[in-house]
């Protein structure tokens, strides 16, 4: 009677992880029909919203104790809709004007293409030890730092920015979700996980709060700052993360 209960209560924790990825995907497809609709303004905050949304479902899934393959394999089809085609479609609808529909086509079809990709590749290589560092940028890295250019670009300049450095980012950062290069992952939410978690958690707060208040203006430099940081830091020292991930399973918690 008792292992029924649990496993009851367990199967009803399963379903609060997976709201959060519903609700991801919810803010992925309106952000396709603003984007269809001509805004792609407020299409990035909706995008925004799931980026925020993607980063607490496997947190809360790991903390509830409740990870699972169909946890795994449901948040990628959300991140591809979220995330891949809404980023193909900006490019299409903003920034391939002028050029052969073929060509145009095929620019578009980067960020699924590519994002698809690594997300296959994440599902194969995920486990139940949650490393310090993510393999090749993140759907929702790529589709923030894409739409954080239109938020920045209208800011500064009133346009979506200049198609060619859009189309140029678009592909190198395609390219950079599939690549060796390590991105190290968000701090744990919580100030009980050491100095080093808690410097980090303080730094993440303060940049929320600044885009919140300047919006792209602030968004987009910090996403450029740390893809070529990170890159940068891979670069001159290939090890770093894989030398944090063979700490002890205690250390490796307060990393995540």
């Amino acid at each position: 009677m008792r292992n029924k209960q649990i496993l009851r209560k367990r199967i009803n924790k399963r379903f609060i992880p997976n709201i959060f990825t519903v609700l991801n995907m919810f803010l992925g497809f309106s952000a396709i029909i603003l984007i269809i609709s001509g805004d792609p303004i407020r299409a990035a905050w909706f995008v925004f919203a799931a980026a925020m949304l993607d980063g607490f479902d496997g947190k809360l899934a790991r903390m509830l104790g409740i990870e699972s393959t169909f946890g795994t394999e449901f948040d990628s089809f959300a991140d591809t809709i979220s995330f891949c085609v809404t980023s193909s479609l900006l490019i299409y609808t903003t920034w391939i004007n002028g050029l052969h529909p073929l060509i145009a086509v095929i620019l578009s079809f980067v960020p699924l293409l590519f994002g698809t990709i690594r997300l296959a590749k994440f599902n194969l290589i995920s486990d139940n030890n949650p490393k310090p560092y993510f393999t090749g940028l993140t759907t929702p890295l790529y589709a923030l730092i894409l739409f954080g250019f239109v938020l920045f670009t209208n800011q500064k300049f009133g346009t979506n920015g200049d198609p060619r450095i859009a189309l140029v980012l678009a592909i190198t950062l395609g390219f950079a979700m599939i690549s060796p290069i390590k991105f190290g992952k968000v701090p744990y939410l919580s100030f009980k996980k050491g100095l080093k978690n808690n410097i980090r958690l303080s730094f993440a707060i303060i940049v929320f709060v600044s885009i919140i208040i300047w919006q792209g203006l602030i968004l987009f430099p910090i996403l450029i700052l740390y893809v070529f940081w990170s890159i940068i830091n891979w670069i001159i020292h290939p090890d770093r993360l894989e030398l944090t991930d063979r700490l002890s399973p205690s250390q490796n918690r307060d990393l995540r």
